[in-house]
C-alpha cells in the first residue's frame, strides 16, 4: 500500500485520468457531501488491485480531517474511509454483479475515527492496515461485518502499548447507508475498545453496548472517536455501566451463541476425567466417524443457528432447515468436560441465553465436534424430552429443563469469579446422568 493523494476524489476523474467507475463515483460522491473542502483527500491505495493478483482487498482508503464539536463531546479526528468491499466497477472483476436491489459487494464499507493529536500534521496510515486486515477476514471467510458486531484482534491496533486491543462495530454516523448503481452501501465504523469493553459486548450485545459507551465522558463522545491514549476503561471511567450490563444481560439476554472451545465428552457415569489428548479425540471413542458432507453441513448449521421460538432480537440467527446429517443416537448419560475459559461462560450461557429460550453451542477448536445446549423451546433440535442426550456425528446436544437450569445455576454461581478454583473441577447432576467437568487449558 502507498498514500497519496486521491486521483479524482472530487468525483470526477482528473484530466489524462480514466472515467472513475461507478460504484467508486457513487460512495466519493456521499463523502463529498460532508467534506466538500476537501476535494482531494490523502489515500492509501493498494499498489497492485486485488483483482490483478495483489495482496489487498480495498483498492483505496481516504483519510479526511474532520474538526468534530467539542460543545458535542466530538474531539478532532482523522477519518478513514474504505472503498473495495462494495462492488466499485459493476463488470464482474471482484464481485458478482447485481442489481440495485440487492447489496454492491459485501454491501458495506469500512470507516474508522481516530483522534486527532495536537502535533499531528498528516493522518497515521496504521489504521489503513487494520482495515485492510478486516477485509481480507471479509473476502477469504464470505461473513461479513454489521452493526453490532465484534472482533478480536488481541493486539494493540497500532502496536504500541495501548489498551486498545479489539473492535466493536456501529454504523457510521455520518455516512449512514449510501444508493449505488449496483445497490445500497452501508459504512460500518470500527470502534477501538479495550478487553474488558469488548468482553462486555460479547456477552450482552453489541449495539447496546455501543450506546451506553456513547453516553460515558471520556470514552469517545456520540460518534466513539477512537483515542489510543485512552487509559480507562469505560467501566473505570463510570463505574454504573457495570451494573447496566448486568441488568441488560439480565432482562435482554444475550447474543453471544457460541464460542471455540477444548472439548471431549462420554457416556460414562459416573464422570471419569478423561481430557481429549488421554482419548486421542476431541469426542467419545466410541463416536461414530463424521463424512466431509456432514461436517460442512454442521459447520452451515451452525452459522445459520437454530431458531429460538421467541426471537428477541433483530441479530437472532434466523433458524435451521432441518437435514439428517447423520443417524440420531441417544446417549443414556453425558458427562462434558471442556477447558477453563470456555467453562467460565456457564453462568452467562444460564442466565443471558438459556433463561431467554435461546441455545448455545461449544465447537471445537481443532475439528468439526459441537455440543450445543438447547431448551424444549428451540425449534429445529434433534434433542428432545424422550431423547435429552442426542448425537448425529460428532454434534452432541443437550436439552436442558427450567428446573435443570436453576440447579446448575445455582451450582455454578462460584465460576461468576472463578477465585480459588481447583481443577479438574467437577459438577454432577445425578438424577439427570450429567457431569461436566472444568480442566485446565493445558490439557
Amino acid at each position: 500500500m502507498e498514500a497519496k493523494r486521491g486521483v479524482g476524489a472530487s468525483g470526477f476523474p482528473g484530466v489524462g485520468f480514466p472515467q472513475i467507475p461507478p460504484g467508486l463515483e457513487a460512495l466519493y460522491s456521499a463523502c463529498l457531501q460532508i467534506y466538500s473542502d476537501q476535494p482531494n483527500p490523502l489515500q492509501v491505495a493498494a499498489v497492485l488491485k486485488y483483482w490483478l493478483g495483489g495482496p489487498d482487498p480495498l483498492d483505496y482508503i481516504s483519510m479526511y480531517a474532520n474538526q468534530g464539536d467539542e460543545s458535542k463531546d466530538i474531539s478532532p479526528h482523522w477519518h478513514y474511509v474504505s472503498f473495495g468491499l462494495s462492488d466499485l466497477h459493476g463488470d464482474g472483476r471482484v464481485h458478482e454483479i447485481s442489481s440495485t436491489d440487492t447489496p454492491s459487494g459485501f454491501g458495506f464499507e469500512l470507516t474508522f475515527r481516530l483522534r486527532k493529536e495536537p502535533d499531528e500534521t498528516g493522518p497515521p496510515t496504521w489504521p489503513a492496515a487494520v482495515m485492510q486486515g478486516l477485509a481480507k477476514y471479509v473476502f477469504q471467510s464470505g461473513n461479513v461485518l454489521c452493526d453490532g458486531d465484534h472482533v478480536s484482534w488481541h493486539c494493540p491496533l497500532d502496536n504500541s502499548e495501548s489498551r486498545i486491543e479489539h473492535m466493536l462495530m456501529m454504523e457510521d454516523p455520518q455516512l449512514g447507508t449510501v444508493a449505488t448503481p449496483f445497490g445500497p452501501v452501508s459504512f460500518i465504523q470500527i470502534v477501538g475498545v479495550c478487553a474488558e469493553e469488548l468482553k462486555a459486548a460479547q456477552q450482552w450485545n453489541g449495539r447496546s453496548f455501543v450506546a451506553l459507551m456513547q453516553r460515558v465522558p471520556g470514552a469517545g463522545g456520540p460518534w466513539l472517536v477512537t483515542n489510543m491514549r485512552r487509559g480507562e476503561t469505560v467501566f473505570e471511567l463510570d463505574p454504573s455501566i457495570q451494573d447496566a450490563v448486568d441488568q441488560g444481560i439480565e432482562n435482554e439476554g444475550s447474543d453471544l451463541s457460541g464460542v471455540s472451545a477444548k472439548l471431549c465428552w462420554s457416556e460414562e457415569f459416573p464422570p471419569v476425567v478423561q481430557t481429549a489428548k488421554e482419548s486421542g479425540s476431541n469426542t467419545s471413542v466410541d463416536t461414530p466417524s463424521i463424512s466431509h458432507y456432514e461436517s460442512e453441513e454442521i459447520k452451515r448449521t451452525l452459522k445459520k443457528g437454530l431458531l429460538g421460538s421467541q426471537p428477541s432480537s433483530e441479530t437472532e440467527d434466523n433458524g435451521l432447515e432441518t437435514q439428517e446429517l447423520a443417524q440420531t443416537r441417544a446417549l443414556d448419560a453425558v458427562h462434558l468436560q471442556l477447558n477453563l475459559e470456555a467453562g467460565l461462560l456457564f453462568p452467562l450461557v444460564l442466565r443471558g441465553r438459556l433463561k431467554h429460550g435461546r441455545h448455545f453451542t461449544f465447537k471445537s477448536s481443532v475439528d468439526s465436534a459441537a455440543v450445543t445446549l438447547v431448551v424444549p423451546s428451540v425449534i429445529g433440535a434433534f434433542a428432545n424430552a424422550e431423547q435429552p442426550y442426542a448425537m448425529q456425528g460428532s454434534w452432541l446436544q443437550i436439552l436442558l429443563t427450567e428446573d435443570l437450569i436453576s440447579e446448575m445455576t445455582v451450582s455454578m454461581e462460584e465460576l461468576c469469579t472463578a477465585e480459588g478454583l481447583t481443577l479438574p473441577k467437577t459438577y454432577t447432576w445425578p438424577h439427570r446422568k450429567m457431569a461436566i467437568t472444568l480442566l485446565p487449558e493445558e490439557l
